[in-house]
C-alpha cells in the first residue's frame, strides 16, 4: 500500500479563501454584494461646491478680517515670482507652497456631499448589501479550524 508523501495534502486541497478552510462561495458572494452595495452608497452621493474667487474662505474672529481665495492667489504670485527670480530662496517656496495648500483645503473645506431622494426600501437594500456583504466576504476570510 503506497503511503503519501505529505500528509497535509487532503487539508491544503480544502483551503478556501485566504489560504484559511473557510467557504469559497462565501468568498465570492459576500464579495459580489459588498461590491454592489458600495457602489450603489457612492453612486447615490451627489458632490456640490461653493467655491469661488471672491467667496469668503477663511475667516478671522479675532482681526473681523475674512480672506477670500483670491486674496489666496496674491501669495502665491508673489512666490512663484521669487522662485523664478531664485530658485533656492527660502521665502519664495513658503509663500508658494503655503498658498496652495491654503487654495486646496479651502476647495475640499467648501464641497458639499448630499444623499440623492430615495426610498426607504432602496436605502434598506444598499445598506443590506454593503453590510451583509462586508460581513459575509470577512467570514470567508475566518478560519474555522479543523472540522473533522
Amino acid at each position: 500500500m503506497p503511503q503519501r508523501l505529505d500528509p497535509n495534502l487532503e487539508k491544503k486541497s480544502r483551503e478556501g479563501a485566504g489560504g484559511t478552510p473557510g467557504g469559497i462561495g462565501t468568498f465570492f458572494v459576500g464579495f459580489l454584494m459588498m461590491s454592489m452595495g458600495w457602489y450603489w452608497i457612492l453612486k447615490s452621493i451627489t458632490v456640490t461646491h461653493g467655491f469661488s474667487l471672491g467667496l469668503s474662505l477663511y475667516y478671522f474672529d479675532t482681526l473681523g478680517v475674512s480672506l477670500t481665495s483670491g486674496m489666496v492667489l496674491i501669495p502665491l504670485i508673489f512666490g512663484v515670482g521669487i522662485i523664478f527670480f531664485n530658485a533656492r530662496n527660502l521665502l519664495g517656496w513658503l509663500l508658494a507652497i503655503g498658498s496652495l495648500a491654503a487654495l486646496f483645503s479651502g476647495v475640499i473645506a467648501n464641497l458639499h456631499f448630499t444623499f440623492r431622494s430615495m426610498s426607504l426600501f432602496d436605502l434598506l437594500v444598499i445598506l443590506i448589501l454593503a453590510v451583509g456583504g462586508t460581513g459575509l466576504f470577512l467570514r470567508s476570510l475566518r478560519d474555522y479550524g479543523s472540522r473533522e
